[in-house]
């Protein structure tokens, strides 16, 4: 069943029940409510009947008489008795001489006062003393408001509760469809977007930021990602299979080459260092791609150790000094802190040190090894480390496109390289619960700014 017909039957039923439940109360009030306003009815007359039967004075008697025949309204089939009591009367003679409820009439000699109702008749009476003698005061009457009004009530209250029904069922699937109508389109329209046509998004046209708007926004956000991660992915796929299959194609290439005739010696070995050359371009890529899915897996465990973010620094601009001397890398330290602490994280050594070695050997090679400041701040909360070179820069259009995995920038065609590294750092400081920032302008260089949480001592505990 779907959730609208589930929403539309619930309101319904829910409605029908509030009402049906209101109209029994009603119903039931009202039908007690005439049973003890009748009686009262009854017991009244009875009262009167008793003082102008037994009344000594004439002109009293008449005069109440007349009054309840004027100002009390005559009941339906209404009836008087005025019974004497005598040794010779039985209950069974005195019922059926009059008509009387039996029961009745035994209560009524028993306790002197009574009531009683026999299918849509009611009865009331007194015992009255008069003199020596004894007298039974009765007065019967069909009850006209339960017998007709009740029973217009009754079925007015059916025919209302059918009617309700019929009107709460309408509204109720009519507001099903009208809630779920955007629903329904979000769906019809998500149908239509495919892997051909991911580029579609959902049209928000809910004026009100109501929850239905906040879906559409979760979806198109969800879609942009999901786009995104198919571009990824293609770039990913043309990239690696170019930076994977020119190593293979020359290996082949020089191993057939190498059999299509005897060589000489030196020619062999020629073929075999261009041979070994490409094998440890395709190790070397094979191993940043195995890597670069280590850092960014999740599960994988890492041990970290509490560091210092300056010593990490110059130890690896000592490395990269060996490698390629004639950097210029210079670490600025007026933005050092005096305190220590504030240079402490926890992390893992190596994983640091091949992040900011791709960074600085990134700054020196793609601005020809020109000058590179290295600024080292800190706040309480953070350390900050600012790498900034006077390099060729990366074009503003293809910023998007920086941590894919074998991305090169259109303008680094001149430089070796494999499009891993900044991918690979950027998970290195994901790891590690920082951030990674780049800035660049075309021609004029690039920044890059790592942000790492410092560890957190307590107030009272001394600089380990």
């Amino acid at each position: 069943m779907k959730t609208q017909t589930k929403i539309a039957l619930l309101l319904g039923i829910l409605c029908i029940s509030i009402v049906i439940l209101f109209s029994t109360i009603i119903y039931y009030f009202l039908n007690n409510y005439s049973y003890v306003d009748f009686y009262k009815r009854l017991e009244t007359r009875v009262r009167i009947s008793a003082k102008y039967n037994f009344n000594s004075d004439t002109l009293d008697a008449a005069y109440l008489k007349s009054i309840k025949n004027q100002h009390l309204e005559k009941l339906e089939k209404e009836k008087e008795y005025i019974i004497k009591i005598t040794p010779q009367l039985t209950l069974d003679s005195l019922s059926k001489k009059h008509k009387l409820p039996k029961t009745f009439l035994e209560t009524l000699l028993k306790e002197g006062r009574a009531k009683e109702k026999d299918g849509s008749f009611f009865f009331a009476g007194s015992k009255i003393q008069n003199d020596n003698n004894q007298h039974l005061v009765i007065v019967s009457a069909e009850n006209y408001y339960v017998t007709h009004h009740l029973i217009f009530l009754r079925n007015m209250l059916f025919g209302s509760i059918v009617l309700l029904v019929l009107i709460v069922l309408s509204l109720s699937v009519y507001f099903s469809k009208h809630i779920f109508k955007p629903i329904k389109e979000i769906t019809d329209n998500v149908k239509q977007i495919s892997t051909e046509n991911i580029h579609l998004r959902l049209e928000n046209n809910s004026v009100n930021n109501n929850e239905i708007s906040e879906l559409i926004n979760t979806f198109n956000d969800l879609l942009s990602r999901i786009e995104t991660a198919f571009e990824t992915q293609k770039n990913f796929i043309s990239n690696a299979s170019h930076e994977l299959g020119t190593p293979l194609t020359t290996i082949i290439g020089e191993a057939d080459v190498a059999l299509l005739k005897v060589r000489t010696p030196q020619e062999y070995e020629q073929s075999l260092n261009s041979i070994l050359q490409q094998a440890e371009r395709l190790d070397q890529i094979t191993k940043s791609l195995l890597f670069l899915a280590q850092t960014g897996y999740k599960g994988k465990t890492i041990v970290f150790e509490m560091l210092r973010i300056d010593e990490i620094i110059w130890e690896t601009k000592g490395l990269i000094d060996k490698l390629n001397p004639d950097n210029k890398i210079f670490v600025d330290l007026n933005l050092l802190p005096e305190d220590p602490k504030k240079l402490k994280v926890k992390g893992n050594k190596q994983l640091l040190h091949l992040a900011f070695a791709n960074l600085l050997n990134n700054a020196c090679k793609y601005s020809n090894n020109s000058p590179v400041t290295v600024h080292i701040a800190s706040s309480n909360t953070q350390v900050v480390i600012i790498i900034e070179d006077l390099g060729i820069g990366i074009p503003e259009a293809e910023m998007a496109y920086i941590y894919d995995p074998f991305f090169r920038a259109s303008n680094t065609k001149l430089y070796e390289g494999y499009g891993i590294g900044l991918p690979l750092t950027r998970n290195v400081i994901n790891l590690h619960k920082g951030e990674l920032l780049v800035s660049s302008a075309l021609n004029a260089g690039t920044k890059v700014q790592i942000k790492l949480p410092l560890i957190q001592f307590p107030p009272t505990t001394p600089y380990p």
